[in-house]
């Protein structure tokens, strides 16, 4: 195995992320630990040599001292001549190149995605009320800025505070070797470094935890506006939308400020206090020397160790304010990612089976948690291969039957069974690869048309595909197409949410996507309402293509696509208030007829009718 390997940096971790920091770090880093120790323990080596450096040296003062000009080089101090070579130009180099390849090559690249891929895998299987409740930007920035911020953490720790501490105990044991006094001076100069620290880290951890929500809201702002761009455009909102993101700048900015009049005083205390050691040192050691208990190599060494130190002091505290710092940003981030507002799979949850397509509602309820809204006890049985429309007005309860349907939110009450088995019982992801839907938002990955297509088939040949394409009436549109970069035809790209396809020409690639699918049951939700009527005739045809053997059901506010269905379903306030056939429910004269009597260009008004 590589050495770059022996990080597993798409493994996944066991249960969901922990609410608590250290817990959340552990979760993000399980598996790598063995060499993240093997890292900081070669990071530990290399400091450790920082107080043999000094200790070398004084030898070699003293030897020098002792020795005079002549005899330096001669036979007797072979041994140390040989052993000061052998450790500056073999062991220090050799142990620090290991330690900065365990750091670049096992540490860093690997533990970025390691963390990446856990969080993201983590918010996909978040429900879609998670998304509904932020920005899509700020999702994303705040998985991009966790991963990062856990591996800075990590990299940091153990490029510099394992060195840190180990050259710090190497000193302490080089100067009580010269005078326990000295050593002491040292110890107490340590007892006030660390109380700077810790007066200043955790203040610099909430002050980067708020510079780090500030950050993310900018970039959700801004890519809010971006991806509504049309909508900007349309309105002249441009002025509205630029003071927007320079409000979110502005508290940006703000929280950017009050962390850097926080940095900067630590760095002038700390500067002051690095300024002292040399000074303490130093006299101590001279002190010693003057009464005879130190030698000039002493001095030397204790002098070494006390500008190595000083310079390490703003090395490490600066860094230890980026660890606290990277510490707000990875809590920030938990805070977003980690609530788990996810509808989950049971234990035992079975992969769903459709032989038939039967599709039954069993007294089903659901409200958001509220104590209106939604639907209400809700009974239904559509037949295998039957075909039914839902109409109402809007709030009426269709789109909350569909998402219950597709299991996008568990229900309050009662229970869905697919051909006698409870959806709450098998898999999301089998009850989903069994339900084919096409909605009137549909939607386009900024991808090529064939990726967008095999996204109902991945696995899908090409002939398959452009078989697909053709009966859904899109190969030929297909064909024509090229994009900004001379790709064309099924090559080409569809530009973000399909912006540069027209929605007809969207709605056909959907269709496509949903005949390669070939599930047994099929949810049209508003498909063609987003069209014009010439458009919708054209695509008719398509439509009943991806309708033929399939259970049906079709939300629809234009009525006049709901004619052949074998049955219709009227909801008015989350209930059941009529159902039947097209004929039958004209005849009957209730809330159907008038939808269809009030009726402009074939639309349901967005009020019931009265």
């Amino acid at each position: 195995m590589k050495i770059s390997d022996w990080i597993d940096s798409f493994r996944r971790a066991e249960g969901p992320p922990p609410q608590e920091l250290w817990p959340f770090m552990r979760w993000c880093l399980s598996g790598a630990w063995p060499a993240l120790w093997l890292a900081a323990f070669c990071s530990a080596a290399a400091g450790a040599l920082e107080a043999g450096t000094a200790l070398i040296l004084g030898r070699v003062i003293d030897a020098t001292v002792a020795l005079g000009p002549d005899g330096f080089f001669s036979v007797s101090n072979v041994g140390l001549i040989i052993g000061a070579l052998a450790f500056f130009l073999i062991a220090r180099p050799i142990l620090f190149g290991f330690s900065a390849a365990t750091n670049a090559i096992i540490v860093q690249p690997n533990v970025n995605p390691l963390v990446l891929s856990r969080l993201h895998r983590w918010t996909l299987g978040q429900s879609v009320g998670f998304f509904d409740d932020d920005f899509a930007g700020r999702i994303a920035q705040k998985q991009m800025q966790a991963a990062r911020a856990v591996t800075d953490v990590v990299s940091e720790f153990i490029n510099v505070v394992a060195f840190a501490l180990a050259s710090l105990v190497g000193s302490i044991l080089l100067l009580l070797a010269i005078d326990w006094r000295v050593a002491l001076g040292f110890g107490v100069w340590l007892i006030f470094y660390f109380a700077l620290i810790r007066w200043y880290l955790p203040r610099i951890r909430k002050r980067s935890a708020s510079r780090a929500a500030a950050r993310a809201m900018v970039s959700g702002q801004v890519v809010d506006t971006i991806t509504n761009i049309k909508t900007v455009k349309l309105f002249a909102h441009d002025d509205h939308e630029d003071q927007a993101a320079l409000g979110a700048m502005a508290t940006f900015r703000t929280n950017a400020v009050q962390f850097g009049i926080l940095s900067a005083g630590f760095r002038f205390a700390l500067m002051a206090l690095a300024g002292l050691l040399p000074v303490l040192l130093l006299g101590g050691t001279i002190l010693m020397w003057q009464r005879g208990l130190a030698t000039p190599g002493d001095i030397v060494a204790s002098g070494a160790i006390a500008i190595r130190i000083a310079q390490m002091t703003g090395w490490v505290s600066f860094t230890l304010m980026a660890i606290y710092s990277n510490v707000g940003e990875v809590e920030d981030g938990m805070r977003t990612l980690t609530p788990r507002a996810r509808v989950e799979d049971d234990v035992d949850a079975a992969p769903l089976d459709v032989p038939q397509g039967e599709i039954r509602l069993d007294h089903l309820g659901f409200s958001y948690g509220r104590d209106t809204g939604g639907i209400q006890d809700i009974s239904l049985t559509i037949k295998p291969g039957e075909k039914v429309g839902i109409v109402g007005a809007s709030g009426a309860g269709k789109s909350t039957l569909v998402s219950l349907l597709l299991r996008l939110y568990e229900p309050e009450n009662g229970r869905i069974l697919i051909d006698d088995q409870d959806t709450r019982h098998v898999t999301q992801d089998s009850l989903r690869h069994n339900i084919g839907m096409v909605t009137q938002e549909t939607a386009m990955f900024n991808r090529s048309a064939r990726e967008n297509i095999l996204y109902g088939k991945p696995d899908a040949s090409d002939d398959e595909m452009m078989a697909a394409a053709k009966k859904a009436e899109a190969h030929e549109f297909i064909l024509d197409l090229q994009d900004h970069k001379k790709r064309p035809g099924y090559d080409a790209h569809l530009g973000e949410r399909g912006v540069k396809l027209s929605g007809g020409q969207r709605q056909r690639i959907a269709l496509a996507r949903a005949i390669l699918k070939d599930a047994p049951i099929l949810v049209l939700d508003e498909a063609t309402s987003a069209l014009d009527s010439e458009v919708e005739a054209s695509i008719q045809t398509a439509l009943s293509r991806v309708m033929e053997g399939k259970t049906v059901l079709a939300i629809a506010h234009r009525l006049s696509t709901l004619t052949e269905m074998d049955r219709i379903v009227v909801m008015d306030a989350g209930r059941i208030v009529e159902e039947g056939p097209h004929d039958v429910l004209l005849a009957k004269g209730g809330l159907y007829a008038r939808y269809w009597q009030r009726q402009s260009g074939g639309f349901i008004s967005t009020q019931a009718a009265e």
